[in-house]
């Protein structure tokens, strides 16, 4: 499919930069199955969903996976940034630089090299491996828990590109940018829709008697990346690591057998559930990475419902969407949402999408 079909006009004043206060208090755009459209609060979900229905959360917790430094090679010296995205050993990170022409195999950087960071040692890492897109493997002289501390130190958190280029971060975003729930550490992206949930909107829901599960997907600086090719044929995903526990797959399998729906929170949980989903809809446990890409054409199998945020024009999670609720049923919920004062994107409001499974696929 041409990605130009998952285009719209968004106006710059609609990307919100802050979350709502309270969390709960944010608008929440609803799509039935039919494409009908309502206008609600995300504290009204309890309302919204049944007895029996389970919510899948993922707990991934964001890491500050922004780094600052500088390269060095001989007697040359350069500043660069790094966004780490997935670890794949103890000392081992694959990134993002910028700019990534000035860095090479073999070279040194130096991160963190501020008056706060000397006073607990320097976190300094060689580049094994260069990719395309500017990916490289860097492999730190810190390792395990000591590297993680260090990364607490001198690390920033990631605030997407279109929050980041507005203003700087702050210690608001420390827990701003966390879900209430997050637990397992490794993500450099939070799983925005689940920015939503407090305290009291969980008790309501446990006395509405719908169930809540965790699974874990370390969502990565992938996410932020556009689609920079014409079709949607041609663009390659960056995986991202998973867990779906046994205790949990066997809780949601009981659920769906009991007539209930799963309703996942965000699309980071809805990629694993669907990775995870055998051919007859049986979530099994799964552990390990994940690059699935769903459009528009995809028959989904394990989740009946997904509560989700706002997403980018031509993006791949816009184009997830537009495959759950149909292609023109999202495209008449974004129009209604942008013309109706709704925020967009990580900070932004939310949704609540009934999945179709009678929907035309886009030429």
């Amino acid at each position: 499919m041409k990605v130009d079909l998952f285009d719209f006009d968004l106006p710059d004043e609609c990307i919100a930069l802050r979350p709502a206060d309270p969390r709960d208090s944010a608008r929440m755009l609803v799509v039935g199955d039919d494409g009908a459209l309502g206008d609600r609060n995300v504290f009204d979900l309890p309302k919204l969903l049944r007895a029996g229905d389970a919510l899948v959360f993922n707990d991934t917790k964001v890491i500050p996976a922004q780094l600052q430094g500088i390269r060095s090679r001989g007697e040359n010296k350069s500043a660069v940034d790094a966004t780490l995205h997935m670890r794949v050993a103890a000392d081992r990170w694959r990134a993002f630089m910028r700019p990534a022409k000035r860095v090479a195999m073999g070279d040194r950087i130096a991160f963190g090299h501020s008056a706060e960071a000397c006073m607990i040692g320097a976190l300094d890492a060689t580049v094994v491996e260069k990719g395309e897109g500017g990916e490289v493997e860097l492999a730190f002289d810190l390792s395990g828990a000591f590297l993680d501390e260090a990364l607490h130190t001198v690390g920033h958190i990631p605030l997407p590109p279109y929050i980041a280029s507005k203003r700087p971060e702050d210690a608001r975003d420390r827990s701003d940018y966390q879900t209430i729930y997050a637990d397992q550490e490794g993500a450099v992206a939070a799983p925005t829709a689940g920015l939503h949930f407090t305290p009291q909107l969980m008790a309501a829901l446990d006395e509405a008697g719908i169930s809540r599960h965790f699974v874990t997907l370390h969502v990565g600086a992938g996410t932020f990346l556009p689609v920079k090719a014409d079709d949607t044929a041609d663009h390659k995903m960056h995986s991202e690591i998973g867990l779906v526990t046994e205790d949990v797959a066997a809780s949601l399998n009981a659920v769906r057998a009991r007539g209930g729906r799963i309703v996942c929170v965000g699309t980071t949980s809805l990629r694993l559930l669907e990775s995870a989903a055998d051919a007859d809809g049986l979530i099994q446990p799964w552990q390990g990475p994940t690059d699935i890409f769903i459009t528009p054409g995809y028959r989904f199998r394990a989740v009946d419902i997904l509560m989700t945020n706002f997403h980018l024009p031509r993006s791949t999670l816009f184009m997830l969407v537009s495959a759950f609720a149909g292609f023109q049923s999202m495209h008449d919920a974004y129009a209604h949402a942008i013309g109706n004062g709704y925020r967009f994107y990580s900070y932004g409001d939310s949704s609540l999408l009934f999945r179709n499974d009678v929907q035309g696929v886009p030429a």
